[in-house]
């Protein structure tokens, strides 16, 4: 056992911040981990990048998952790789500055994008159209952009911020948004004119000696489902299905974020007669359908954290020096249910834990005591059965419930390749939820 030294406190720090959960891998770092084998055979760079490449014609794809499962490091990996094909990729994650995931709707990312390439394509073409159409409605929003500034002599520059202040009012501010909303919703379908043809100039002159563009637009999966009351629809249904039109109406290459709830729900097939192409990122198999443990999975998982941990020390045993056995190992592993940021969450929270190396069994132990808790609070009391008979059959039925229990990755969706070649899909209940007491006593309650 290693001294509590100045060097392993430094250790320490540095693995705890190694397993950052929310920071998505760039392009070409050294501790991504390839787990298409274990995800079904899927690569990004053949099932979105290869229609990209190939089509004469503008594409617009979808690329779903559950929320944590790795969809922005293999996008940002896929963005590298169009790079390399001399296209320009405006890349962004529109939760970060743009949209409030709690309360989205179409209006929102299309300001979003607006912005984004407007910001980085300002000086491969005249700007003044879309300039033009924010100063022909600035007399409705200048109040609600809260600034007292005139566009008469303001800079290109200090014009194009005001789409920023925009953009940061929707997310920030709830009695504006849906003001803003009101105000600009009716005027989209001009916006998107003025922004195709700053969009046909631009591409004739794109930075960097790019001859393509595209356009990835990322964390559009976490926006939360609100069912409408005129309707009852969701907030999803028109974002991708009822506004399909609009958001493929930008003249260069797409990719849109959705949600994993829409992708399964009844008008998922329509999301396939839509667009381009719809893939979804499963969860890495760690188990099979009849609860034995996947070792190439297990294998895959345990990389992930290997190379991590020998990003800062190389001298250490992985399962008995940074771990204090096997056992506690695969242990964090096998409860993360193949979840790269459950699996990230469990392993910063059981090195919180530790004062001195190993990381010990009761430290996981209790990073997986409290991230059970979380998803226990997250069930609802109706919801028990539902993750029973999902447990029993391995299947989703196409209902809002089961897709409430997918949006919250209580149910985590796997796919392999059968004997034939075939992509198979299942669902499980996530491994914390297995734990807990209530659904082990409900399972036993149901069997035979």
């Amino acid at each position: 056992m290693l001294q509590n030294s100045p060097q392993e406190k430094e250790l320490l720090k540095n693995l705890y911040n190694a397993f950052d959960p929310f920071r998505p891998l760039p392009a070409g770092d050294p501790t991504y981990v390839d787990c298409r084998e274990v995800r079904g055979d899927g690569d990004i760079l053949e099932d979105l990048g290869n229609r990209i490449l190939l089509s004469d014609t503008k594409t617009c794809q979808l690329y779903s998952g559950h929320r944590g499962a790795g969809k922005s490091t293999e996008l940002l990996k896929l963005k590298q790789a169009l790079e390399e094909q001399k296209f320009y990729v405006v890349y962004f994650a529109a939760d970060e500055e743009d949209i409030e995931s709690e309360d989205a709707e179409y209006t929102d990312i299309l300001l979003a994008c607006t912005r984004h390439i407007l910001e980085e394509l300002k000086n491969s073409a005249n700007p003044n159209l879309l300039l033009d159409w924010l100063k022909d409605r600035w007399e409705d929003i200048k109040d609600l952009a809260q600034t007292e500034m005139s566009f008469d002599g303001m800079s290109v520059e200090g014009q194009i911020s005001q789409f920023a202040k925009l953009t940061a009012n929707l997310r920030t501010e709830p009695t504006l948004r849906h003001k803003i909303r009101k105000k600009v919703d009716p005027y989209t379908v001009t916006l998107i004119d003025v922004l195709n043809q700053f969009l046909k100039e631009a591409k004739k002159q794109l930075p960097n000696g790019c001859t393509k563009l595209a356009v990835i637009v990322d964390n559009l999966d976490r926006i939360a489902p609100i069912i409408s009351d005129d309707n009852q629809k969701t907030n999803h249904e028109e974002i991708f299905l009822d506004r399909s039109e609009q958001l493929k109406a930008l003249d260069c290459h797409l990719i849109y974020t959705v949600p994993i709830s829409l992708v399964y729900s009844r008008r998922g097939t329509d999301l396939r007669d839509i667009y381009s192409d719809t893939q979804v990122l499963p969860m890495v198999m760690v188990r099979t359908p009849d609860g034995k443990v996947y070792q190439p999975g297990l294998d895959k998982i345990k990389e992930i954290i290997i190379k991590r941990v020998n990003q800062h020390t190389t001298y250490l045993t992985i399962d008995t020096e940074i771990f204090d056995s096997p056992e506690t190992f695969d242990q964090l592993c096998l409860m993360s249910g193949g979840h790269v940021r459950n699996l990230l969450l469990l392993t910063q929270d059981a090195i919180a834990r530790t004062a001195q190396l190993p990381i010990s069994q009761k430290a996981v132990r209790r990073a997986i005591t409290e991230a059970r808790n979380t998803y226990r609070q997250t069930v609802e009391h109706s919801e028990w059965d539902l993750l029973a008979e999902v447990f029993r059959s391995k299947r989703v039925v196409n209902d809002k419930k089961y897709r409430s229990l997918l949006f919250n990755r209580c149910l985590l969706e796997y796919r392999y390749l059968d004997a034939e070649g075939e992509i198979e899909r299942w669902c499980d209940v996530h491994p914390l939820i297995q734990g807990i007491q209530e659904f082990k006593e409900l399972v036993a309650k149901n069997q035979p």
